[in-house]
């Protein structure tokens, strides 16, 4: 069984990371990449405050899913 609180931490830093190492590949996968298609379009169209603002909002949550993975 993995520990919540790491899967919550590594997903906090790097989200889709908290989800592979709670077991889902596949899910961990699918969060990295919308992570990365988030901050490409934000990137482009708002400003930096943005695209860190939803970002790290992105992260949070993934954190959670991580954490509620895990338990």
């Amino acid at each position: 069984m993995a520990n919540a609180i790491l899967a919550a931490i590594l997903s906090l830093f790097i989200p889709g990371l908290g989800q592979a190492y709670a077991g889902d590949i596949k899910k961990g996968i699918i969060f990295f990449i919308i992570l990365l298609i988030i901050g490409c379009i934000f990137a482009f169209v708002f400003k930096h405050w943005v695209v860190s603002i939803v970002s790290l909002i992105y992260a949070i949550y993934a954190a959670y899913d991580a954490y509620q993975m895990a338990q």
